[in-house]
């Protein structure tokens, strides 16, 4: 990193240096399809599964890194969503969700990447973690608000709740605390590059199981 870079917060750092790659993922086809109320509710449960299994691979691989000194500090219950999005598709799918659920490639490809970041690179588990649960209290909020409206949801209810963090009552001034906790990241220069690399990685690998979701349910022309 050179000085410039060195003398900015690693939170700004982090979240400028992969703002191209953030953009590309929020403004994929089939997420302007799905908040422009264009696709129906069977592609949001089908997004919603995706999920699923992306946070069973993040947050199965937590427990191990809570005494971790890099990862340790960003393990949090409060933000935990596999229950939460269990209880989504009980709502969505039937009790019996589970039956013939299959990753898309690129999701299989997503979780695995999560779940090696776990079990051998904590600060590499780090990226994957700032980018989805930063981005579940941020832009997810704005899904949340959307399938309300769209699909009739009750307000923070069964089929949301994946949006809904309980625990944390002032989500603004968790993720001030959250950015201060990658801010005091215990790496240095070159792991914090690598950090910014992954975090890169992940939104590729967010936007790739957009572009398959886009290919499940394509607009007619």
């Amino acid at each position: 990193m050179d000085a410039i870079a060195a003398a900015t917060p690693f939170s700004t750092l982090i979240r400028t240096a992969s703002h191209e790659q953030h953009a590309e993922a929020e403004t994929s086809t089939f997420m302007s399809d799905l908040l422009g109320g264009r696709l129906g509710v069977d592609a949001y449960t089908r997004y919603t599964e995706q999920l699923w299994f992306v946070y069973r691979a993040l947050e199965e691989g937590a427990q191990a890194l809570r005494s971790n000194p890099v990862a340790g500090p960003f393990i949090r219950s409060e933000l935990m969503r596999t229950a939460e999005l269990e209880r989504d598709l009980t709502h969505l799918r039937g009790a019996d969700w589970r039956e013939g659920l299959e990753p898309l490639p690129a999701t299989a490809a997503y979780a695995t990447r999560v779940a090696e970041c776990a079990r051998t690179w904590p600060a590499g588990y780090v990226a994957h973690h700032y980018t989805r649960y930063l981005g579940d209290l941020s832009g997810g909020q704005i899904i949340r608000d959307k399938a309300e409206k769209t699909w009739g949801f009750a307000r923070k209810g069964d089929g949301v709740r994946f949006y809904v963090f309980e625990e944390i009552s002032n989500p603004a001034s968790f993720k001030r605390g959250y950015r201060e906790l990658l801010d005091a990241v215990n790496a240095d220069d070159l792991e914090k590059q690598r950090i910014v690399d992954e975090c890169k990685r992940a939104f590729a690998l967010n936007t790739a199981v957009f572009r398959e979701l886009g290919d499940v349910f394509p607009l007619s022309a």
